[in-house]
């Protein structure tokens, strides 16, 4: 069976930009370079008022987005320097495990940066405007093809993430981010469109970004499995892994932040992923040292365990990751007492503080923030598109988007991705001020 190789899947190549070579600045490398155009890009600030779980907490200790996306970068990183430096005689002469390690984590990095305000709760508040907009009967959908469509109606924040990357910052529709192909790929947990998505709506790209897909994917030498559809980049495996160990673990310190877990049904978890208690750990019980503290050291514990552990997977794996047949995440293929750690973690947190009646009076406040924005911006691009003039509410409306309003030639589809485009990059807060302002509640300066 043919199988991708690694001098091509680390291709450093920018989107719409000159060739890099392998040729380094002095300091850095092209994915150092990849990793500052994430750090310094408006998207990626804007993670900082952003959902991760809990929306609109006014707890400082809880995590957003921004600071999710960094500890999975930092687990990311010590990913791929552990596989760089385990896997060294097979890469390429001018990779070293830094090059790996920073790849690994300028994808986590990047990993959300689609996501809408208010997190998954903002995902599918979007999915089910669209299609209660499309069972209303007002012509929402009229023209668009049945994949546009569906692309509508399966909002996704990881296909919103490669947009954002390849076409929205920085060097808008002319290459975006313009980063390596390599840390595009991966970044790429689905590369395939909406056509081949999951049960769950998961896909990595838009019919406006299929074309750009598929160069990613030639640069990349990734096999195809079907039309608009290739198999994972093998470092995506890792910014799975990073991903969900910072998902598993951190929700649970949320939890009992939040005074929604108890310290101790969350210590047994953590022991357990860890594979038992720590060296100092008895001696903080004695001295009385806050939760807070130990549970930061028991978190420590598990992640590096859970780390080593993926990374030994990935090498042990590494001939079904480059053949494009590994069937199963690298974290299910670890010690069975860390994969039942995980695993009880993440159910813990679905029984417990996804069910919690804060958290669901908010998400229903979101539905309801989302759905006034959506009504009033995909309203305004229907009318200007159908029409070619617009009402004087939405010319107001229109106003607000700035260099990227719609233009009555532009298809529906492309005016309706570009109202997406702004929503989407709300911060939570803002998108609340936005919405009540729409709904009546003005205030002055």
């Amino acid at each position: 069976m043919s199988q991708m190789n690694w001098a091509q899947l680390l291709e450093p190549v920018r989107l719409n930009d000159k060739p890099s070579g392998t040729e380094r600045e002095i300091g850095r490398s092209p994915f150092h370079k990849d990793y500052d155009r994430i750090v310094f890009a408006g998207s990626f600030r804007r993670l900082g008022r952003k959902t991760q779980v809990h929306p609109l907490t006014e707890n400082d200790h809880i995590h957003t987005r921004l600071t999710h996306s960094l500890e999975v970068g930092c687990v990311g990183r010590s990913l791929g320097m552990i596989v760089g430096e385990r896997l060294s005689a097979r890469l390429p002469a001018w990779i070293t495990p830094a090059d790996l390690g920073v790849i690994v984590q300028a994808a986590c990095l990047g990993h959300d940066i689609g996501n809408p305000p208010f997190g998954h709760a903002g995902e599918y508040a979007i999915r089910d405007w669209f299609r209660a907009a499309r069972d209303s009967g007002a012509g929402y959908f009229d023209g668009l093809t049945e994949t546009e469509c569906n692309d509508l109606l399966t909002y996704e924040g990881n296909a919103q993430g490669f947009r954002i990357v390849t076409q929205v910052e920085y060097n808008q529709f002319r290459g975006g981010m313009r980063l390596t192909a390599a840390t595009l790929g991966a970044m790429l947990k689905y590369p395939w469109t909406v056509e081949h998505a999951s049960a769950a709506g998961k896909f990595g790209a838009y019919q406006s970004e299929k074309a750009l897909l598929a160069e990613v994917a030639g640069m990349l030498g990734l096999k195809s499995t079907g039309d608009d559809a290739w198999c994972r980049h093998p470092l995506a495996y890792l910014v799975e892994a990073a991903d969900d160990i910072c998902y598993a673990l951190l929700d649970l310190e949320d939890g009992l932040e939040m005074g929604i877990l108890r310290f101790d049904e969350v210590a047994e978890i953590l022991i357990h992923i860890a594979g038992g208690e720590p060296e100092d750990y008895r001696d903080m019980q004695h001295l009385h040292v806050s939760q807070r503290r130990r549970v930061a050291v028991l978190r420590g514990a598990a992640m590096e365990r859970a780390v080593n552990e993926a990374a030994e997977a990935f090498v042990q794996h590494d001939m079904a990751l480059l053949s494009g047949t590994l069937g199963r995440d690298l974290l299910d293929l670890c010690h069975p007492d860390l994969g039942w750690g995980v695993r009880a973690a993440k159910q813990l947190a679905r029984d417990r503080i996804f069910r919690n009646a804060r958290k669901a009076k908010l998400e229903i406040g979101a539905h309801t923030t989302l759905g006034i924005l959506l009504e009033a911006f995909i309203g305004a691009a229907h009318e200007l598109h159908h029409t070619g003039q617009s009402s004087y509410k939405h010319q107001r409306v229109l106003t607000l988007i700035g260099e990227n309003t719609p233009l009555p030639s532009w298809g529906l589809y492309a005016s309706y991705r570009r109202m997406l485009d702004f929503i989407g990059g709300m911060t939570d807060h803002y998108a609340v001020d936005l919405a009540q302002e729409m709904g009546g509640k003005l205030r002055g300066d």
